[in-house]
């Protein structure tokens, strides 16, 4: 059998993990607790999969064990959780240990690996994501893992956290919305007015430049100003805090991905196909709308990949200010201490993110095809 190298070098963290605290058990979400090895047998096997990972092997193979490798972790770590929990007060905490997060980051790895090397076609890599984002939501529903930390912390707060998920996906998707509506037009005029970039650029790129949560800040005074100055603006909830300046914020953030890349897709379409619509008839008008933009729209798309992601993680800040989403949970945490409530706010944004990233690549490359 011969190495795979990357394979090798995703498998050590691997085995690294397997010394580290596979679960710790405390008493409550504050305390420190009690670090827990994984079972024996569990490390047989995983080291089976690992092993497989690290070898020069058919790639569904490796997929196949990888995948293994997970659904064991999620199964094992629920019936932990269970075991430990089963006698305890109800402020116990079972929570995943470092072991735990490595070992799923790493075979996470190996069958991301696998997939790019066995180069699915579009309709299989959709397939593959729709299964494991299936997969997912079966292992959450199921109630496997509804002794688990952080799905204790979820069972807490369900009655708030459906609403904080939708004001993220809002702030996320609102301030895309709003840039698209904004700098796609003005990425056409910026296309036929050259002489402005410079100047329409630059300030864009001002902006970009801004930490996330000193833009947040500034938008506290101006807003509150706004509110205080301009009959009905509070009504319509223009406020110096909450969800007003953290949409704003996100919109400005999200306007030099858009316009940029409207730019730079329609400079790069084809000048021969341009000179044939011509040649066909078609108005300047028409040569943009059905030859130029057509040709542009993977390089916008990719602009709305960018920034989705991109506002999804800085949508979090927006729980600092009073705009709610998976943020208000993150500052909680921070304030009480209490890592698991960190988490609930923090796992679901990362999935959110990746799940985006993942989906609109996709559309790129059938545009681009």
């Amino acid at each position: 059998m011969r190495i795979d190298r990357p394979g090798l070098v995703l498998a050590l963290p691997g085995a690294a993990a397997m010394l580290l605290p596979f679960m710790q058990f405390r008493a409550n979400r504050i305390v420190a607790g009690e670090a827990l090895s994984m079972p024996g047998w569990a490390m047989a096997c995983l080291g089976a999969v690992l092993a497989l990972g690290a070898l020069r092997l058919p790639q569904l193979w490796r997929l196949l064990a990888a995948a293994f490798g997970i659904c064991l972790l999620v199964w094992l770590a629920g019936n932990v959780a269970t075991g430990l929990t089963a006698d305890a007060p109800q402020a116990a905490r079972a929570s995943p240990g470092s072991g735990l997060w490595l070992m799923m980051g790493t075979l996470a790895l190996l069958v991301a690996d696998a997939i790019a090397k066995m180069r699915p076609g579009l309709r299989v890599q959709a397939l593959i994501l729709t299964l494991a984002c299936g997969a997912v939501a079966l292992a959450l529903g199921s109630g496997h893992l509804a002794d688990i930390s952080v799905m204790r912390e979820y069972a807490a707060r369900s009655d708030i956290f459906a609403a904080h998920a939708r004001r993220h996906l809002v702030l996320a998707f609102g301030s895309l919305l709003a840039a698209l509506m904004v700098g796609v037009p003005l990425g056409l005029w910026l296309h036929s007015e050259r002489g402005a970039r410079p100047a329409v650029m630059g300030g864009l790129n001002l902006v970009q430049t801004l930490p996330s949560l000193a833009l947040f800040g500034m938008m506290i005074p101006l807003l509150s100003w706004v509110a205080a100055s301009v009959p009905g603006a509070a009504a319509l909830g223009i406020a110096g805090i909450g969800f007003a300046p953290a949409l704003i914020a996100l919109f400005l953030y999200s306007l030099l991905p858009v316009v940029g890349n409207t730019v730079v897709g329609l400079d790069g379409a084809s000048p021969e196909a341009r000179e044939a619509g011509r040649g066909m008839g078609m108005t300047p008008q028409q040569v943009l709308a059905r030859v130029s933009i057509p040709l542009a729209l993977p390089v916008i798309v990719a602009a709305v990949r960018i920034v989705l992601v991109q506002n999804i993680g800085l949508a979090v800040i927006a729980g600092l200010i009073g705009g709610g989403g998976f943020g208000t949970f993150v500052f909680q945490g921070l304030a009480q201490n209490a890592a698991d409530l960190i988490l609930l706010g923090a796992i679901p944004t990362v999935a959110m993110a990746l799940v985006a990233g993942i989906a609109l690549d996709l559309v790129v490359k059938a545009l681009q095809r």
